[in-house]
């Protein structure tokens, strides 16, 4: 591989996924507990997080796509793979106590149950990608275009303008029951309305408020797009794609393995530890129970089962693909969903009935 073209995937992919480590960690943004909460608490803030991340990515990414900056990538529509692979997925990432993401900066806080799922996805969607589950996961992939060949999405060729219309609306629905309460508390009780006072405190050690940590990832997400396809890569984040890249890697040395996916989630671990060791939150923790560890495991091969057949995993999907109004990426997510509430039930809830 020329050096011009291996620094230009690794110093942009490690930078990325450095500041993606570093907001996800600070912020304990992780989408299994943010619709898992949703059942078990009644807690809303996490995935009022995620939904603001989607909001500002609506309009970054429909922003670039206008500009020509980057080309419209939506995920694939396969009916079966989508559904059984996003249900899947969701029942994986409640046992493996963790989402892609959420799994990934995990390790870097130290977790050893987290390292061994994420082990797990690894070999999960190793095995359906290339080894013994390939051939189940590929006949569950047939994909359904429109009538030009290209990947479904809600709007067609409106989409970029659609994504545009939809995230104004989500930022205004933000400011209006948010952002404007919070001013005018502030402003009654005569504070700093903008309060930038001890802002090293807030960066590095404090948590991130929902709202921040969801903004701040939704940004990040439109800079990671200009950076993949800056390298040959035309997508935003994903997780376990570049996981899977690393083992493939691993097995065939092969450089063409090598890709920026790969470095920015190795980046997620360095930046998550770096701020774990910043707010002294670094710790190596072990499950009491060695029964804990296996069943992270499994979680682990599920999902990483569920995201090669559903053409990804939470971020690729969730995160990075229904803001592109993506058909299938829409269809994964929702089933991400009910799967993870289905094991939460299943898991905590079941027996208090």
């Amino acid at each position: 591989m020329e050096l011009e073209l291996f620094l230009l995937m690794l110093i942009p992919g490690l930078i990325v996924g450095f500041i993606f480590g570093f907001i996800l960690q600070r912020g304990r943004f992780c989408m299994n507990s943010a619709f898992r909460d949703i059942i078990l608490l009644k807690e809303y803030k996490l995935v009022k997080g995620v939904a603001l991340a989607i909001g500002v990515q609506m309009i970054g990414f429909s922003i670039l796509i206008l500009a020509g900056a980057v080309t419209q990538n939506p995920k694939p529509f396969t009916v079966f793979g989508n559904i059984i692979g996003g249900f899947v997925f969701g029942i994986g990432m409640v046992l493996a106590a963790g989402c892609a993401s959420g799994t990934t900066y995990r390790v870097g806080e130290g977790m050893v149950g987290s390292f061994v799922a994420l082990i797990g996805l690894g070999l999960g969607a190793y095995m359906t990608k290339s080894g013994i589950l390939s051939s189940t996961s590929t006949a569950l992939k047939t994909t359904i275009t429109d009538g030009d060949g290209n990947n479904l999405t809600v709007a067609g060729v409106a989409t970029p303008i659609v994504m545009l219309i939809i995230g104004i609306v989500i930022l205004g629905v933000f400011v209006y029951f948010h952002l404007l309460p919070a001013l005018k508390s502030r402003k009654e009780a005569k504070e700093s309305i903008l309060d930038f006072s001890d802002m090293k405190t807030k960066i590095f050690k404090k948590s991130y408020p929902w709202w921040v940590a969801g903004t701040a990832i939704g940004i990040l997400n439109c800079v990671a797009w200009l950076s993949s396809a800056a390298a040959g890569r035309n997508y935003p984040l994903g997780i376990t794609s570049g996981w899977l890249g690393w083992l493939n890697f691993s097995v065939t040395a092969d450089e063409a393995a090598l890709n920026w996916l790969l470095f920015m989630v190795a980046g997620v671990i360095l930046g998550a530890f770096i701020a774990a060791l910043i707010s002294k939150e670094f710790k190596l923790r072990i499950p009491k129970q060695g029964k804990t560890l296996l069943i992270q495991f499994a979680g682990g091969l599920i999902m990483g089962f569920g995201a090669v057949t559903a053409a990804g995993c939470n971020i690729g999907n969730l995160l990075s693909g229904v803001p592109m109004l993506s058909v299938g990426s829409i269809v994964t997510s929702a089933f991400i969903i009910l799967g993870c509430w289905l094991m939460a039930y299943l898991l905590f809830m079941r027996e208090k009935e």
